[in-house]
């Protein structure tokens, strides 16, 4: 069987769609092929791995920063700590909701659940297995690239909602450092696009898998890769607010940035707005340029493909694997390099990170067309 007569289950749960197109997802599937019990067991098991990764990746930075600090960490709740974010979640839950006299109380309550809608819908388009993605649309890696818009938004109806002046120092900060390295993050994924010849992220992941592990990765396919690799990974950084690019919410200067007067859930839904999006320009990257759900070990590149019991699992574990790997990385930049000044931020972004994205571009394109 080729790789490209794979059946996949595609689970309609965008917005918008229909109770038909449930059927259109499976037409073409019989009981004997992947039965429907088994997609929703499959699924089951996917979102509450998402949302323990997302809850728990405010204990993992932590803990990894504790250790960086020689410290130890959570430790009161739980074995080594570990129900101390449940705990936190209680708190947030009983917590006064409150909303400043002053403000936009319309932009103050919408601005972060735009956040959190703007970070969670670039999962509908990332695959998490040959079998299982939530929309495989044929402008996938395009989807997620522009959904980040969203959260520029959100970020925005927050700061200037508060009515503050921390907040909107924040707010604007994070606007103009997130439209400005969207540029050189788009191009450097444009690269992995060409080497694939589609935007569909699930058939990236097809063209880079055979038996032979990570030889198959963009990565390590092209000797230009690196560049669009690295310069699409210091963007994501900027992109999600993490240090050394965190200026909009620079608490020596600002306070908290843009969530200065939020309390309560409000509070907690801007933090897991931010850790979702780690996890999401993680997975890209790894999707993009490190084989997705493919295994980077030889011999198993097949079994994920071909062998229905285990493949799914296998690629669920690979992706979540990198994803955790990327974060992790995240983690431990925050805590070794300085905050940047605006002025040299923006010269990374514009003179720098925007330059070798185009220098990248050319050169992939080259390669792709006169190297076999």
């Amino acid at each position: 069987m080729s790789v490209s007569a794979i059946p996949q289950i595609s689970l309609p749960f965008l917005m918008g769609n229909s109770l038909n197109a449930w059927s259109d997802a499976l037409a073409g599937l019989t009981i004997s092929w992947f039965p429907l019990g088994l997609v929703i067991i499959a699924a089951i098991p996917l979102v509450f791995i998402a949302l323990y990764a997302l809850t728990y990746g405010v204990y993992g930075e932590r803990k990894i920063s504790a250790f960086m600090q020689d410290r130890l960490g959570p430790m009161e709740v739980g074995k080594w700590g570990i129900l101390q974010t449940l705990a936190d979640i209680l708190k947030l839950l009983q917590k006064e909701d409150i909303v400043p006299a002053s403000a936009d109380k319309f932009l103050f309550v919408v601005g972060p659940g735009i956040l959190f809608v703007g970070s969670f819908l670039a999962f509908a388009v990332l695959p998490f297995s040959p079998a299982f993605i939530g929309a495989s649309l044929n402008v996938g890696l395009f989807y997620a690239i522009g959904i980040v818009a969203i959260e520029v938004v959100g970020i925005l109806a927050a700061g200037w909602g508060s009515n503050n002046k921390w907040s909107l120092y924040g707010a604007v900060r994070s606007v103009a450092q997130i439209v400005s390295y969207e540029i050189p993050a788009s191009i450097a994924l444009l690269c992995g696009a060409m080497m694939a010849g589609t935007l569909d992220m699930q058939q990236i992941n097809l063209h880079q898998s055979g038996p032979y592990g990570f030889a198959h990765f963009y990565l390590f396919q092209s000797p230009i890769a690196w560049l669009p690799f690295l310069i699409y990974f210091i963007a994501s950084l900027a992109e999600t607010n993490r240090a050394p690019f965190d200026i909009p919410e620079a608490e020596s200067e600002l306070v908290a940035g843009y969530f200065t007067e939020y309390t309560g859930m409000k509070f907690a839904v801007i933090f897991l707005a931010e850790y979702g999006s780690m996890f999401m320009v993680s997975a890209i990257l790894a999707i993009v340029f490190l084989g997705g759900w493919n295994s980077p070990l030889p011999n198993l590149g097949a079994l994920a493909l071909y062998d229905w019991t285990s493949g799914p699992v296998w690629g669920a574990f690979w992706i979540i694997s990198k994803g955790f790997f990327f974060i992790f990385v995240q983690m431990w930049l925050r805590w070794t390099l300085p905050r940047l000044r605006v002025d040299q931020l923006m010269y990374l972004c514009w003179k720098v990170l925007t330059p070798f994205a185009f220098i990248a571009f050319v050169l992939t394109a080259i390669w792709e067309i006169y190297v076999p």
